[in-house]
This record gives structure tokens, C-alpha cells and sequence, in this order.
């Protein structure tokens, strides 16, 4: 018996190896079977783009998904987009540049989210009790043309009535990104510009002309501002009400960090929508067939509209969505009523080229 032993266990050893080898090569097989893509992306969707489970579902359907970061003006007035397969900004105006340029590309746009303020519960409380902010008992309302007031007038916190939460010496603004290179801090241009030109968008010279000094000293007043929209959101999650009371973000940013997976919320950190407000668009532009491939995918396919709306992202999926927001235990704006759009790409380069020039 113990002679059958020694060639028996030989034997299984040769088939293991031989069943590592089979799937070591049909792995490789795989692999080499992939279509590799590269493409342009906001920080705000890298996280997205990094999920294993994203990329498990790319890869069942044939795609290697290579994301390079760059800020969505930096991606419509990038010098070699003829390098990569997909430019993927956050809003319409970049991509209407970019599709300007190549006529003959595919967009698609699979998901959105509305722009809000990351704050936390003191300060929405404080402005509440200002008369700037209306608690609508699931989520907080920001009267943008009272607050906008406010800025003009270089109200203080401590300034605001019944505040006994915040007096802080500091002037009241909203911090965002650098305008002269991220989507996040141009959609708060596009609503600053709108509130200003009195509730209309800005179509053309004369409009610009009336939006200074005010929308110049929303941006200069903050002070060092970051390329990205991420780094300033780790610094409210880290730093607290302290260093960033509001901060301007995708909405998607604020769900994507309450997984806990993430780490979770810090306590008392919640979500103020401004009104009106604006929607961010995340436009993807299939410059080669490969990106087309991969707008479409997004576009279609369930699983991965599932994983973007867990990344925060609003679709179609809109049951599901809601679902992922309740299992996370938070309470968001259902739905919006009061919603702009932002001015064309010429009129936003005209007033942040503006802007720039007084840097």
C-alpha cells in the first residue's frame, strides 16, 4: 500500500501543476486579450476608476482601464488629447470644447451629481438661525442670493445673529478648488455668475462686465487654493469645522467618503445644497473606438452603473441609489426643484481668464 502512495501523490502533484500552469496561461491569455485604454479624469472620479470591482467588470468585458488625473480645463485645453482614448471632465461646458475639436467623437454621459456644501451641523445651525438657510428636516437649504449679499457685505461669522455655535472672526465664503484649473470651483463661478447677473445666466460682454469685482473677490479671498478636488475634501474630513466650514464639492464626494469602507463621516458632518443649484455632468468623450467602448459600457451596463451610484454618482438607477444612500444612513435632497445651467465655455474662459489675470 505505502508503494501506491509515492506515485499516487506524484501523480496529483504533475495535475496541480498542470491546472496552475492552464489557468496561469489562460489568465495571461486574458490579459492579452484586453483592450488597454487611457484616458483624462477629475480627481472626483479616480476613486471610481480604482475600485477593484470596477475594474473586475472592465475586464469581463474586455477593457484595461488606464485614468490619468487632470483637472477639467486642464483636460479641454490639453495640448495632446490625441494621445489617449477618452476624455472624461466633470460638466458640459469642458466637454462642448473638446467636442469642438473633434467633431466626429462619441460623448456619453452616465452619470451626475448635484454640487453642495460640505459642512457640519453648527454651522448649518448658525446659518439657519441667520436667515441665510432653511432646514427642510432631511437636509439644509442655502439661500445663495442672501448669502451672496452676505460676501458683499464681508460679513463675519461672528457677525451672524443668534451664533453660539461658530463666532469666528473669519469673513463668511464658500471655499473651493483653484478656478483656474478644476470643474468644481467653475461650477461655483457658473452659480456665483448666474446670482450676480440677477438670476440669469451670462451670455455675453456686458453680462461678464457686471460680475466684478464681487465673483474676482469670491475666488482671491480664500487665499492658497488647491489643483484638485479631492485634496481639499480630505483636509475638511481631517482638519474639521475649524479649517473649512463650507467647502464647495460633488455631492458624490460626501456619499463615496460615508462608506465604511472609506473610513466614514467624521460626527456632526453634513451636506447643504445651495439654491438654486447646479449639476455636474461628467461627459465622457470616446476619442478612439476604445473609448467609445467605454462610454457605452458605463452607459449600459448595470453592474457598473450600480458601483458608480455606491461611488456616490446619481443615473438611472435611481431605486438603488436610494437604497445605497439609506444603508449608509444618510439623508439627502431627493430631488431639486430650482436648477441652473451653466454659461458657455467662452463666457466661463472669459470670466476666469479674467480672474487669472488678477492672481
Amino acid at each position: 500500500m505505502n508503494r501506491l502512495i509515492g506515485p499516487l501523490l506524484a501523480v496529483v502533484l504533475l495535475v496541480l501543476v498542470g491546472v496552475g500552469i492552464w489557468f496561469s496561461a489562460s489568465d495571461k491569455l486574458a490579459e492579452r486579450n484586453q483592450l488597454h485604454v487611457v484616458g483624462l479624469s477629475g480627481s472626483e472620479k479616480l476613486p471610481f476608476f480604482r475600485d477593484e470591482r470596477v475594474i473586475a467588470a472592465f475586464a469581463k468585458h474586455g477593457l484595461n482601464v488606464e485614468v490619468h488625473k487632470a483637472g477639467s480645463r486642464q483636460i479641454a485645453t490639453h495640448p495632446d488629447l490625441k494621445t489617449v482614448d477618452f476624455a472624461f471632465p466633470a460638466g458640459t461646458p469642458a466637454a462642448t470644447k473638446i467636442k469642438k475639436q473633434f467633431p466626429k467623437t462619441h460623448s456619453y454621459t452616465p452619470f451626475y451629481t448635484p454640487m453642495a456644501l460640505a459642512s457640519w451641523q453648527p454651522i448649518a445651525k448658525t446659518l439657519v438661525g441667520a436667515g441665510l438657510a432653511e432646514d427642510k428636516g432631511d437636509h439644509y437649504l442655502l439661500d445663495m442670493n442672501k448669502f451672496v449679499e452676505s460676501f458683499k457685505n464681508e460679513t463675519r461669522w461672528v457677525d451672524l445673529p443668534n451664533n453660539s455655535e461658530y463666532p469666528s472672526s473669519k469673513q463668511i465664503f464658500v471655499k473651493t478648488t483653484d478656478v483656474r484649473k478644476s470643474n468644481s470651483a467653475a461650477m461655483y463661478l457658473s452659480l456665483l455668475a448666474y446670482l450676480i447677473n440677477g438670476n440669469a445666466v451670462p451670455t455675453n460682454e456686458a453680462d461678464v462686465g457686471k460680475l466684478f469685482p464681487t465673483i474676482q473677490d469670491a475666488f482671491l479671498k480664500q487665499g492658497f487654493v488647491e489643483s484638485s478636488s479631492q485634496v481639499p475634501f480630505d483636509d475638511y474630513l481631517v482638519m474639521g469645522m475649524g479649517h473649512t466650514p463650507l467647502l464647495f464639492i460633488y455631492e458624490a464626494q460626501f456619499i463615496g467618503a460615508a462608506n465604511p469602507e472609506m473610513g466614514g463621516l467624521p460626527q456632526q458632518a453634513t451636506l447643504i445644497y445651495p439654491q438654486p443649484v447646479i449639476f455636474s455632468k461628467h461627459v465622457l468623450i470616446g476619442l478612439t473606438e476604445g473609448g467609445k467602448k467605454l462610454g457605452e459600457l458605463l452607459e449600459i451596463d448595470d453592474e457598473l452603473k450600480r458601483l458608480a451610484n455606491e461611488h456616490g454618482f446619481r443615473n438611472d438607477q435611481r431605486q438603488y441609489f436610494s437604497q445605497h444612500v439609506q444603508r449608509l444612513g444618510l439623508t439627502l435632497a431627493p430631488g431639486f426643484i430650482d436648477v441652473i445651467e451653466a454659461p458657455s465655455y467662452e463666457i466661463t474662459e472669459n470670466i476666469i481668464t479674467r480672474i487669472e489675470s488678477a492672481y
